[in-house]
């Protein structure tokens, strides 16, 4: 069946009678007699929309029908309601934007470079090709986009013709086809782009090249058995480009300089970064060797030692600390964070002492670690005072208890 979107991509309304109307888990499928909304398929997503004012989340094909999905506790029609069919239309035309530009890609790759799409993808932010390739060069890139936009711009037609099965046409080779599903029976759709491809497609697309306005090729993203071109195609440059822009001007005040000075002055800033994190490292690594030689030389040895720094989360200050520690009898209790709260905890001392300490420590400060044998490591989401004093307490009353004890 060839849908109510599919004669008129263009069409955004219609009304139309309710075949039936099924419960589901969280709401409703419904199947009307045609529909303008169109189901995903063809690498292209479902249309958005309304039946009357309940809004349909999706579009799935199912042989002959169109099951269009509303949320919703009670049966929002009956069979043989008249619905009015409304489609997100924004939605549908940048869909359509993509759809026809991966067309022409794919012809224009093809046709210079003798590179096949093996598939495609139509994402939220940009899309891209699976091309039949090891590599896409920056000049290839450039060619391609430079006769497609070509070609926009001499306002090439787009047209949709239809076929049955059986028409001679559809087995004369001069059809691209990559296969169709095994449910698919009736009249058949081909795309023509004008002196250029025609490729049978269920999708909807342009009228004309010129309402493409633009394409844009992003990167080349390699991996394994991959190759895959991202593309920009219409409105989504537009979008692009003004996100660039604004993100340029907050450089321009960030950097305290204009777009062709924000390379230079980004690199002289990671050197100054590099350096001061050098010299940070150097002031961290003096101030640990200075802690612990100010515990070693205290007189009595204290039982237990707590550390609670501010400054963000610093192993390298932990570790040196520790590495420069000679009293052998003393619980450390050593955290780390910043200003959220957030950071490290570190517990070290005799494995009796980490079993019976390290889980109601790390609980208070809402932390997840494991201890094991001298050590209990953990990251904890609540270092605030209030918390720490608690943990303070907890840890001077097993070492009171202790003393008794002994």
């Amino acid at each position: 069946m060839v849908f109510k979107c599919q004669e008129d991509s263009f069409l955004k309304e219609f009304s139309t009678t309710v075949i039936t109307c099924e419960k589901t888990d969280h709401g409703f499928n419904v199947i009307c007699e045609d529909t303008v909304l169109f189901p995903e398929g063809g690498g292209q997503p479902s249309d958005h929309g309304w039946l009357n004012d309940y809004e349909v989340k999706s579009v799935t094909r199912k042989g002959p029908d169109a099951i269009h999905f509303v949320e919703g506790e009670q049966a929002p029609f009956l069979a043989g309601d008249r619905v009015h069919q409304r489609i997100n239309w924004e939605r549908r035309f940048d869909h359509m934007q993509q759809h026809s530009g991966q067309h022409l890609i794919t012809a224009i790759y093809d046709k210079e470079l003798g590179y096949s799409t093996r598939s495609w993808w139509l994402g939220a932010e940009d899309s891209y090709v699976d091309l039949d390739a090891k590599d896409v060069t920056r000049e290839q890139l450039e060619e391609v986009e430079k006769i497609c936009n070509q070609l926009i711009v001499a306002c090439t037609p787009v047209t949709v013709d239809v076929y049955q099965p059986n028409d001679p046409e559809l087995k004369s080779g001069n059809t691209r086809t990559r296969g169709l599903p095994d449910d698919i029976s009736g009249p058949l759709r081909v795309v023509a782009i004008d002196g250029i491809e025609k490729n049978m497609c269920c999708g909807t697309h342009v009228k004309n090249l010129a309402q493409l306005q633009a394409i844009k090729f992003l990167n080349v993203e390699k991996s394994k058995n991959k190759c895959l071109v991202h593309f920009l195609v219409g409105n989504r440059i537009v979008r692009k480009l003004t996100e660039c822009y604004d993100r340029e001007i907050q450089f321009n005040n960030l950097l305290n300089g204009g777009p062709s000075s924000h390379i230079d002055l980004i690199k002289k800033l990671q050197v100054t970064v590099k350096s001061m994190q050098k010299s940070s490292k150097k002031l961290s690594t003096e101030l640990a060797v200075h802690e612990a030689e100010k515990i070693n030389s205290l007189d009595p040895k204290p039982k237990f030692y707590a550390i609670h720094r501010t400054d963000g989360a610093d192993s390298d200050f932990i570790n040196v600390f520790l590495r420069n520690i000679k009293l052998t009898d003393c619980f450390f209790f050593l955290t780390n964070g910043d200003e959220s709260g957030k950071g490290q905890l570190l517990l070290y001392g005799k494995p009796e002492e980490i079993a019976l300490l390290g889980e109601d420590i790390c609980n208070i400060l809402d932390g997840k670690g494991t201890g094991k044998g001298s050590r209990f490591n953990a990251k904890v989401n609540k270092l605030k005072p209030s918390n720490l004093d608690q943990c303070q307490k907890l840890v001077e009353q097993y070492f009171n208890l202790s003393t008794v004890e002994k």
